[in-house]
């Protein structure tokens, strides 16, 4: 049996993404800055899927840039907001400890710059609070940057009432949407955001391309220059094709995101079930305030890498973390930050389910890491001191 169970790393394409960027390689393939007709189609089209990425996150067309995915749209959010701030006099931004490398990276280079940044302490359950924000707030703060969903452990944070503590506070808000988007429920307007980026890749759409929302009135800084395309804010002719099969991949997600969400809700927590049952296993992030389609566990006295190998041996394709990171020896600082020490973060493993996963998948999937598990650590001597009372067990 072969399961793709690694959807937070990037999704398979969907057949209406595909059809949807068919036309604009072969057809209407013209630059869509020329002035002649096959160029003005491709800037119509541009138009188009401008509206769809809108009407899906309540924003106006406008208010759409479109870049190469959610790394360069957290950048830009993030220099963008540090700039402004700095005309001001405000050079302290906020964000949390267990935020995606694109914020994370982009935070140390400001403060290499002269910023100041204050990283929240996340807590067990993977959740920060508003409380948080507001005590962190200062008056030269210039910048709130909060992930909406988690890329490791999947827990969904309280956006809305962040959005409202920083909106109350007049400091800007940006969330890095990307494992939310088309997943979740997500308004502009009303969660007070006033950016966030996304990523096609994620919800059934192409890889390479992305959006970046930012509220009107906010002047962006050019990260890519060039000629004047995105309303002068980044250079560089638009992917035509790849943004035509983001939108109807975002439109697609986001049109049966409840019937999604239902079944995936009821595989996940069949998952989180059977593997519970695996002695000293724990599950990391918020039970229930989670993603739809994430389970991440940690198996005591393993090593997750093996796991990873053994689980493709059984046609399991699975993660320790994020995509971005599995080059990594050091372990998730994403399970560091929710208070997992550093032997127990080595044996993590994450499985990230779509809608064209099933039971039959999810009873195969728990089998096989039950006994990879066990097969692990009959030749562990960390699992054998353990046993024989030379260690305390860390998770009961």
């Amino acid at each position: 049996m072969k399961i793709y169970a690694d959807n937070a790393a990037t999704t398979k394409m969907s057949r209406k993404a595909i059809d949807a960027m068919l036309p604009y390689m072969d057809k209407i393939y013209g630059n869509p800055s020329s002035l002649y007709t096959i160029g003005q189609e491709a800037a119509e089209a541009l138009m188009q899927a401008r509206g769809t990425m809108a009407k899906y996150l309540n924003c106006t067309p406008r208010e759409i840039l479109f870049t190469s995915g959610g790394s360069e749209a957290d950048n830009q959010a993030i220099i963008s907001a540090a700039r402004l701030g700095a005309k001001k006099d405000k050079k302290h931004i906020i964000s949390t400890a267990f935020e995606h490398h694109a914020v994370l990276h982009t935070l140390e280079k400001l403060e290499k710059e002269g910023y100041e940044v204050t990283l929240l302490d996340v807590h067990e359950n993977g959740i920060v609070t508003p409380e948080q924000v507001r005590d962190a707030i200062r008056p030269d703060t210039c910048l709130v940057t909060i992930m909406y969903a988690n890329n490791e452990i999947g827990t969904i944070q309280p956006i809305g009432e962040i959005g409202a503590v920083c909106r109350e506070a007049g400091v800007l808000f940006h969330t890095d949407a990307v494992q939310a988007a088309g997943h979740l429920p997500i308004d502009v307007e009303k969660e007070n955001i006033d950016m966030l980026s996304l990523s096609a890749h994620k919800f059934h759409g192409p890889k390479g391309t992305g959006v970046l929302y930012a509220k009107k009135g906010i002047l962006l800084t050019n990260l890519i220059e060039g000629g004047a395309q995105e309303r002068g804010k980044r250079g560089g002719t638009e992917n035509v094709p790849a943004i035509m099969g983001m939108a109807a991949a975002f439109e697609e997600a986001c049109q049966h995101r409840e019937e999604y969400a239902k079944k995936l809700t009821a595989l996940r927590d069949q998952l989180i079930e059977g593997l519970s049952g695996i002695p000293h296993s724990i599950l990391n992030g918020d039970a229930k305030k989670r993603l739809p389609g994430n389970v991440n566990f940690c198996f005591e006295g393993i090593e997750g890498e093996s796991l990873l190998l053994l689980l493709d041996e059984k046609g399991i394709s699975a993660s320790s973390g994020s995509a971005c990171t599995s080059g990594s020896l050091d372990p998730s600082h994403v399970l560091l930050a929710i208070g997992r020490i550093h032997d127990i973060a080595h044996g993590s493993l994450r499985l990230s389910l779509s809608e064209e996963n099933t039971e039959e998948e999810v009873r195969y999937m728990i089998k096989s890491v039950e006994e990879v598990v066990s097969y692990l650590r009959q030749m562990s001597p960390v699992w054998r001191d353990l046993q024989e009372g030379k260690r305390e067990y860390v998770i009961q």
